[in-house]
């Protein structure tokens, strides 16, 4: 059984969503980004979204645009993100980590020698956002070969015609974006995303993790009451801008990061006993 669906299957069992995370590898610098990513677990992370630093990303709005322009600036690589992996699971076994980003830094690192690489550091999953389904063949053949999921992209746009071609081959989780649009820019409509919920999983038993327009505590637990997961990404990387913006020193940022993410845990982890107990 892979990480992700251990996972999955533990927090079932114990009716608890997953807590997701989004950094941006490499941000502010490599070792502060080591650092947090390490801390995530301790912090109540089920699953760690580890963006891969691109000069022209899809899907993210600015405040992830300017974290991948930090780390380009810092000199962060894939090379490096692959290195940031392997150094986490040294101390981290457990907890899945899926990179999440645009296709053009694997192409030119070569698909095969990156799922290879990739798999060998301990990355469990795959989030390219701007490659299809139809098209994804060039990630999920080589992936497969060692272990790798690739994860897919539902949205509000994705209409009953299309949802089943987004299912085809779809492995590990489902990430729905609750919002149509980019990243940390608008917040969702519960009552919409628990419609659209309801229709993918009349469809397919993956869990469906959902991300876009979660900001606070209080949101990542409204999520959580009906999804597989929140995902929580702008809002963190906000905090990590505005005191990388302050100079801010690196173990200021990391607790602040740490504080910040527990918060969010305990409000997803405590989500469902809530809505019981009310």
């Amino acid at each position: 059984m892979s990480r992700i669906a251990r996972t999955f299957a533990t927090l079932k069992r114990d009716n608890r969503a997953a807590f997701v995370p989004f950094v941006t590898g490499g941000d502010p610098d490599f070792e502060t980004s080591c650092e947090i990513l390490a801390k995530l677990p301790g912090a109540g992370a089920d699953i760690i979204e580890l963006g891969i630093p691109f000069s022209d990303p899809m899907a993210d709005g600015p405040i992830n645009q300017a974290s991948y322009l930090r780390a380009l600036k810092g000199g962060m690589t894939l090379v490096k993100l692959v290195e940031m992996v392997r150094r986490f699971r040294k101390i981290h076994d457990g907890t899945p980590v899926v990179l999440m980003g645009a296709y053009n830094p694997i192409h030119a690192y070569g698909t095969a020698r990156f799922m290879k690489d990739a798999a060998e550091a301990g990355v469990d999953g795959l989030l390219i956002v701007d490659v299809p389904a139809e098209e994804d063949e060039v990630l999920r053949v080589p992936a497969s070969v060692h272990g790798i999921d690739v994860l897919r992209f539902l949205a509000p746009t994705t209409d009953d015609t299309r949802l089943p071609v987004v299912l085809q081959n779809a492995s590990g989780y489902l990430y729905y974006a609750s919002i149509a649009g980019i990243t940390g820019t608008k917040s969702f409509a519960e009552g919409e995303v628990r419609a659209a919920l309801a229709r993918i999983r009349a469809r397919t038993a993956l869990p469906v993790a959902v991300g876009f327009g979660i900001k606070t505590p209080e949101q990542a637990g409204a999520i959580a009451r009906f999804a597989d997961g929140a995902v929580v990404g702008s809002a963190i990387v906000a905090r990590i801008e505005s005191h990388a913006g302050k100079g801010a020193s690196r173990a200021e940022i990391v607790a602040d990061v740490v504080e910040f993410c527990v918060a969010l845990a305990k409000s997803v982890h405590a989500a469902r006993e809530s809505s019981v107990l009310g």
